[in-house]
């Protein structure tokens, strides 16, 4: 069983029913799924990005992205409708237990002037997104093997009901907020 996922069972989740005096330990909010979304806006021009770009989400989730297409024409960026611009993959279970410890514990410490995470990116419903800058911080991607320093978005869905009660669970589970 995976280490944050025996922490969660064992730890947090009781000292969650402590501070927010649910009547079950059901009530208790969780990690429902991870997703990370890798936009490639120059994927209009070379296909070639894409591939690299699914290719480095592939080694930083363990499994395969899905291309996102493009919803709607737009002139000015030579989009049309049904173009490849990015791809995005949803972790759930073992492996988005496995990529949230890796964040918190590695990846996250390895960038740069690093000071925590903003307090504010909660969406009101208890999800939390955050922006990576380059995808370098991950220790599977080898520097020499980029092409090209991308960020990408990571959205972390939980089932908690308020914005209080998803901040007490990551930081329990171990993302350094700002102070």
């Amino acid at each position: 069983m995976n280490r944050l996922k025996e922490r969660y069972e064992n730890e947090i989740r009781p000292s969650l029913v402590d501070k927010f005096e649910y009547s079950s330990i059901m009530q208790a909010p969780k990690v429902e799924k991870i997703v990370l979304n890798m936009g490639v806006g120059d994927a209009v021009n070379n296909s070639k990005n894409l591939d690299n770009a699914v290719n480095e989400l592939t080694l930083i989730s363990g499994q395969k992205p899905v291309v996102t297409r493009a919803r709607k024409s737009i002139a000015g960026f030579r989009l049309r409708e049904g173009m490849p611009i990015g791809a995005k993959v949803t972790l759930r279970g073992e492996r988005m237990y496995d990529f949230l410890d890796k964040l918190v514990s590695v990846s996250l410490p390895r960038v740069r002037d690093f000071r925590g995470v903003s307090k504010n990116s909660f969406d009101g419903r208890g999800n939390y997104t955050l922006g990576v800058r380059e995808q370098l911080i991950f220790p599977e991607i080898s520097y020499d093997d980029v092409d090209k320093v991308r960020g990408l978005d990571i959205v972390i869905v939980t089932t908690a009901e308020t914005d209080e009660e998803a901040r007490e669970l990551l930081s329990q589970l171990g993302m350094p907020f700002q102070r």
